[in-house]
């Protein structure tokens, strides 16, 4: 081979190693894009992906505030059914103690307070009430005006709802009472209520397509309403079906009857207190250990 093959052999070489570093810098520069480009997309589905995470908890957020809003108007068990069924039927219980409260000269006190003040002062007691009744196992049914009403042994039926009933309405009347000194003090008129309790069998159920109410309808319900009617403020008047499930463990006075619509005449008693053995302290309104271990066993 002559100098000037090798020469030429040696070109070619050099050329084809400088074309080939060529492609592989071109490939470089390829691979360099592609990577920067991929690292732009995963910023961007980083960035997505923590959008739909944020979507995620707005959602999760906005369903636990529906679901609370829920377990706000209906009780428990019906507010289960109807997000499980889609739908919450009626159903009949054989024993339901219902409670009616009431404010006695309740437009003579509107009259002396504004709006603003009535409304807040009706808001208050309302609120104790529902956390006496919580405690006591009762279901808030609703409020019209300043009447609050309420029922034991629903929708999850038990055999202690007359003692729960009574047991809280003596203890909001104690509340109500509570607050009369100041009042005096401050020559306000006292806020006096009335409270009524009757046990029987209603039909509970929900109501409405738009805006769910849980109700409860029956004889039951009336002849509460009428003991609340019928009884006198500081007191809890309750009818003698309640009476005869409740006597052993209360101290109670008998009234007499009242006239009722479709049921003729009904018993009536004055609940004072839980008898001494029963009471946790002389005012007789909170059970001690003994009442509560024996309500627990029924």
């Amino acid at each position: 081979e002559s100098p000037v093959e090798r020469v030429r052999v040696m070109l070619f070489d050099i050329s084809d190693f400088i074309v080939r570093e060529k492609e592989l810098t071109e490939q470089n520069r390829k691979m360099a894009g592609i990577a920067r480009q991929v690292e732009k997309t995963n910023a961007l589905l980083e960035i997505q992906k923590e959008e739909i995470n944020q979507q995620k908890r707005t959602i999760e957020a906005e369903k636990e505030k529906s679901d609370q809003l829920l377990l706000n108007i209906l009780p428990n068990e019906v507010a289960r059914q109807l997000k499980s069924k889609g739908k919450a039927g009626t159903r009949e219980y054989k024993q339901v103690s219902v409670l009616f409260t009431d404010f006695k000269s309740f437009s003579t006190i509107s009259k002396e307070l504004n709006p603003n003040e009535l409304v807040g002062t009706l808001d208050a007691y309302f609120a104790r009430f529902d956390e006496i009744a919580m405690s006591h196992y009762l279901e808030k049914i609703k409020t019209i005006g300043d009447s609050y009403m309420c029922a034991g042994g629903l929708p999850l039926s038990n055999r202690s709802n007359p003692i729960d009933a009574v047991l809280a309405g003596l203890e909001m009347q104690h509340y109500v009472q509570s607050l009369h000194p100041a009042m005096r003090a401050a020559e306000k008129t006292l806020w006096e209520l009335r409270i009524g309790i009757h046990t029987g069998p209603v039909i509970a159920g929900v109501i409405g397509k738009k805006r769910f109410a849980y109700d409860i309808w029956g004889d039951t319900v009336n002849i509460a309403s009428r003991m609340e009617q019928s009884g006198q403020t500081a007191m809890v008047n309750i009818s003698g079906t309640t009476y005869e499930l409740i006597r052993e463990y209360f101290i109670c006075d008998y009234r007499g009857k009242v006239e009722t619509k479709n049921m003729g005449k009904i018993e009536m008693y004055f609940v004072k207190s839980l008898k001494p053995e029963y009471a946790l302290d002389a005012s007789g309104i909170l059970p001690n250990d003994l009442m509560i271990s024996l309500v627990n066993k029924l």
